[in-house]
């Protein structure tokens, strides 16, 4: 069978005969024009010269059907010619012999180095934070064994400071303006009324605390007054009105020791959670309220303030027993944490870290009164079931 039983034409050499080499177009001069034999080769053309090449123009393209050009034949090529060096490019020179070249590439089969772990960072400069603390420390045992008067004026301090933060923080995220004057005078009459007067001392200077916020916003135009008098209420109950069951803590003939024990007792459970979470921590104890605290940590304050409230009211309260420290412990670590978040709740509603910069390592004094002021109150009605108000 051959290819004309198919339909299709035959071609030249296809069957054992000798394939001719297609033919380059060139012009007369090389010795071939376009009516030489398409089926012989020739050795002149451009590719055959010692010049430089003569531009060809490449034959006019036929209909489909009608070429007459050899099979493999196609438009003249110019011959390769090597990629001429940028003129930007420095110049390249092998390095000497026995010398390593700069930056060599690794072996593909080279063990990498492993990265070395990263060490957990604490968050906060310790060292500031240590000596800002153990600052505070001397000052309030020196007040408060020396002349208990000196330790409720560092309470009245220390309320009137937490109240400026707080309201000053109120303003510039929320644009609440609870009023700090009324605040801040009736916040310290609250302390000074719970040390001499008792727990009904507190509630008439805590009424009227509220009343003259209420008056006292009455001065500026209607906008806003629902929402700066509600502030300024709950400012007055969160900081002054709970710091007052610290003062009043003071007044029981063991009162120095009461508190030390209430102090003593708030920072160690917030000292466990710390360290116990720091270390151990993994599970998330409240994630969208504070990321950073752990059940584990939680699990550490417990355990670090029922030891410490064991000792405590075995050694320092009158009258007291170990198993006592035990309830109180659990207690305090309980209301530490819930002070925590919620002091973490309110920074977060406001989109802050910290409510101050006024103690360097701790933030400001409202980011340290956070445990202190919800447990202040539990301290004081534990104690007194225990062992009495006198």
């Amino acid at each position: 069978m051959n290819d004309s039983s198919w339909g299709a034409p035959q071609q030249a050499g296809y069957w054992g005969q000798t394939r001719p080499m297609p033919a380059v177009p060139g012009d007369p001069a090389d010795g071939g024009t376009q009516d030489d034999d398409p089926g012989a080769a020739r050795t002149g053309g451009p590719l055959f010269h010692d010049g430089a090449p003569q531009p060809q123009t490449s034959p006019h393209r036929q209909p489909y059907g009608t070429h007459q050009q050899p099979y493999g034949a196609g438009p003249y090529q110019q011959p390769y010619e090597a990629p001429q060096p940028r003129p930007y490019d420095p110049p390249r020179t092998p390095p000497a012999h026995g010398t390593a070249t700069q930056n060599p590439e690794p072996m593909p089969d080279a063990p990498q180095q492993a990265p070395a772990p990263q060490k957990k960072s604490a968050g906060r400069d310790l060292s500031a934070a240590i000596g800002v603390g153990v600052g505070l420390g001397v000052v309030i045992i020196a007040s408060l064994f020396v002349v208990k008067a000196v330790f409720v004026g560092v309470i009245a301090v220390a309320v009137v400071v937490g109240l400026w933060e707080l309201t000053k923080r109120l303003e510039e995220r929320k644009g609440v303006k609870a009023p700090l004057v009324p605040l801040a005078i009736g916040g310290a009459a609250m302390v000074v009324a719970g040390y001499v007067r008792g727990a009904e001392g507190a509630w008439v200077a805590m009424a009227l605390t509220a009343l003259a916020v209420l008056v006292w916003r009455m001065t500026e135009p209607p906008e806003g007054y629902l929402k700066d008098v509600t502030a300024g209420v709950f400012a007055a109950f969160y900081v002054p009105f709970l710091a007052t069951f610290v003062a009043m803590m003071l007044t029981a003939g063991d009162g120095p020791y009461r508190v030390l024990t209430f102090l003593i007792l708030t920072v160690v459970s917030d000292t466990g959670a710390y360290a116990v979470g720091w270390r151990f921590g993994k599970h998330k104890l409240a994630p969208r309220i504070s990321p950073g605290k752990t059940r584990e940590g939680l699990f550490g304050a417990v355990t670090f303030a029922m030891a410490a409230g064991a000792l405590c009211m075995q050694f320092l309260i009158d009258g007291g027993a170990w198993w006592q420290g035990l309830l109180l412990g659990l207690a305090v670590a309980a209301s530490a944490t819930l002070g925590d978040l919620g002091e973490s709740m309110i920074k977060r509603d406001l989109g802050i870290k910290d409510m101050g910069t006024l103690l360097p390592g701790h933030g400001g004094i409202m980011d340290r009164l956070d445990s202190l002021l919800p447990t202040a109150p539990v301290v004081w009605l534990l104690m007194v079931a225990f062992v009495g108000s006198a």
